[in-house]
């Protein structure tokens, strides 16, 4: 059971989907991403012919791809591509990325309708092996996979300990206050039960004087 659910975490994450679009339209997914993880993302994208009445490769459409960090706002990447392709890119911050596709028509009077086919592979890149092909064997290979993995996971476990972190400080901020606030509030409280009570010892003390 435990081998089967660390062999879970080895794999890496594949996100492979469809969706229509106008093509004056954009659409953006989130990825949350751990800091140094390498995303590869595979796309295609057919236009409806009218004159087919199905959806077909028309080399004129371009695919427009940016990427952009949540956190600071930077674009990480932004490139148009043809109509079927790949981007890549490595995450320099932890958080949210936006994930964006559209295409390169610019008319906003233009009623074309595009499916678009999108394949995010996250933490699955890996080292130069054709480079090295010739000098390592097939067993070192893999096991210089093996390690890449092991990395994406330890990156993804430290990300996780900081949010952790970062949670339990609000968390004791926030119970702080808390206490503070209740012993404000008590503190009002005798002090307005002290003035009651002065307040009534001197009335009852110019009655009995009377």
């Amino acid at each position: 059971m435990h081998f089967a659910l660390f062999f879970f975490f080895l794999v890496s994450s594949v996100n492979a989907l469809h969706f229509y679009l106008d093509a004056n339209q954009k659409r953006c997914f989130i990825e949350e991403l751990p800091t140094d993880t390498v995303v590869e993302g595979h796309y295609r994208g057919l236009e409806w012919s009218e004159q087919q009445q199905k959806y077909t490769e028309n080399p004129e459409l371009g695919i427009v791809v940016q990427v952009q960090e949540e956190p600071s706002g930077h674009i990480v990447v932004k490139t148009t591509g043809p109509l079927e392709g790949k981007f890549t890119f490595t995450s320099h911050e932890a958080g949210d990325h936006s994930i964006c596709l559209s295409t390169n028509y610019t008319s906003w009077f233009s009623h074309t309708h595009i499916r678009l086919y999108l394949d995010i592979v996250v933490g699955s890149t890996k080292p130069d092996v054709e480079h090295d092909r010739s000098h390592v064997s097939q067993l070192a290979s893999k096991v210089r996979d093996l390690n890449q993995k092991l990395e994406d996971i330890r990156r993804e476990q430290q990300y996780q300990r900081e949010r952790e972190e970062d949670y339990r400080d609000l968390s004791e901020a926030t119970n702080a206050r808390a206490v503070w606030y209740s012993i404000a509030q008590i503190t009002v409280l005798l002090a307005t039960c002290a003035w009651q009570l002065r307040h009534l010892k001197r009335f009852f003390e110019d009655r009995k004087m009377r």
